[in-house]
């Protein structure tokens, strides 16, 4: 026992702080989530408050908002599956088949760095370069005897524009997973297909997707936790009173309720039902992935 904790205790040591961090920011504050249940009061505390059970459960379903919140969470989460989870795939795919190394280190640095710029930032050049009164590429258009096109205030270019900002800052730093299963694939399986004649396409397919695939599925597994969760700094940078009736999702509307408003009970429920929306669409996902012969995450 003595050896066995001398050879563990580093790699015990090197866990301790992802650890922590989860226990005091995702463990701990769980017991936050009986506010949902309770007629909460700030001066009252949690002890203090009176229970009311499912109430702002049955609050959230009967409002109006609800539909309108749910119509735009899934129809921004759909286009993000449609557009923006196959963009670090084929990120990867095109990096893998670069052969000049210092070229391939180029690129991969460019395509990393917007993971690293804020949202506010990237927002704050997109008004600059789309704004309607003076934005550059509005300019542009005038020059050559176009229309101005509103592109930060017409609801019809909201998802669009959240869509592109999305792929331009997350595809590259998100390939990052891929490239890696990608270096596990054997290299003689890429020679011998050389050898019966496959080209790079046939290699692709025959090869590299399957090695993927794995990974891919284990992916959108987890990207279907996330089904009602957008992230809400980018979205509310984005969102105005023009283009609230598309924008308009449950992480918006529950800083506006919660924070601004002070109803925090009814905001509580409202991440609640989001979060177990997330943990059933998990479960489901999974499930239906080990049906058709897959891992599964667990």
């Amino acid at each position: 026992m003595k050896a066995y904790w001398k050879r563990a205790f580093p790699i015990y040591f090197m866990i301790l702080p992802g650890l922590l961090f989860f226990i005091i920011f995702k463990y701990i504050p769980m017991f936050g989530i009986f506010v949902a249940f309770l007629e909460y009061s700030p001066f009252k505390g949690i002890a203090g408050s009176e229970w009311v059970g499912l109430h702002y459960f049955r609050r959230l379903f009967a409002e109006g908002d609800f539909l309108l919140l749910l119509k735009n969470t899934l129809l921004l989460n759909l286009l993000d599956v449609l557009f923006f989870f196959p963009a670090p795939i084929l990120v990867a795919l095109l990096l893998n088949e670069v052969r000049a190394k210092r070229f391939k280190t180029a690129v991969q640095t460019i395509l990393y760095a917007p993971n690293f710029i804020s949202w506010v930032v990237i927002v704050g050049i997109t008004i600059v370069l789309f704004a309607t009164g003076s934005g550059g590429f509005n300019q542009l258009l005038e020059n050559v005897g176009l229309d101005r096109i509103e592109w930060m205030t017409d609801p019809r270019y909201f998802r669009w524009v959240w869509l592109v900002q999305n792929i331009w800052q997350g595809a590259g730093w998100g390939a990052i997973i891929y490239l890696a299963a990608l270096s596990g694939i054997d290299p003689t399986l890429y020679e011998a297909a050389m050898m019966d004649g496959a080209n790079r396409w046939r290699q692709v397919w025959h090869i590299t997707l399957p090695g993927l695939q794995s990974v891919i599925v284990i992916m959108f597994i987890l990207r279907f936790g996330h089904m009602l969760d957008l992230g809400f700094e980018h979205i509310f940078l984005l969102q105005n009173p023009m283009n609230q009736d598309v924008s308009e999702v449950f992480e918006t509307f529950i800083y506006k309720t919660g924070l601004v408003q002070g109803d925090y009970s009814y905001s509580t429920a409202v991440g609640l039902f989001k979060s177990a929306v997330g943990l059933v669409m998990v479960l489901l996902v999974n499930r239906l992935a080990k049906k058709t012969g897959q891992e599964g995450v667990f």
